[in-house]
């Protein structure tokens, strides 16, 4: 009775798979692993020097940007990553009314605020990096490359003071 019951059940199944439209997983060519040798890299995967680590040791007046914060492609780029990652919570008018942030209690920092454009780019930098204790600022510096962090500060930086 087992037999018959298992011959149905894969009768039935093989019909079904009949009518499908797309590749069935055993009917798909399988990659096996290391068919190629493996690649060795040139210079060592582990930096040994430099990096985020460095960032996060040094005091702000020590941190000089990697990018030119004047340079319009920079604050071009800049602005096209603050689309991406802070206008949520700081807002498309950067007053800290962003669809996320105006839930926020207090507010998120308004950006054109003089306190925010007359602090140096590297407080900034240490801000976003590595969040900003007891205030809603999370820490970015796992989600956002050093050099997009930079032109950020770049855009932000451009912006000027709220009259």
């Amino acid at each position: 009775m087992k037999k018959m019951t298992l011959r149905f059940f894969l009768l039935l199944w093989s019909l079904s798979t009949l009518s499908c439209d797309y590749g069935l997983m055993h009917e798909t060519p399988a990659i096996k692993p290391h068919e190629e040798p493996w690649l060795i890299t040139k210079d060592p995967g582990v930096p040994f020097s430099g990096g985020e680590a460095l960032y996060k040791a040094s005091t702000p007046e020590e941190l000089v940007s990697s990018v030119a914060l004047t340079d319009p492609d920079n604050i071009t780029r800049g602005k096209k990553y603050y689309g991406i990652y802070c206008v949520h919570c700081h807002g498309e008018n950067h007053d800290g009314r962003g669809t996320v942030g105006q839930s926020f209690s207090p507010l998120p920092g308004d950006l054109r605020s003089p306190g925010v454009q007359s602090s140096p780019a590297g407080v900034l930098f240490k801000e976003i990096s590595y969040g900003i204790p007891g205030k809603r600022q999370p820490p970015l510096a796992a989600t956002i490359d050093a050099t997009r962090r930079w032109e950020i500060i770049a855009f932000v930086k451009s912006l000027g003071p709220r009259k």
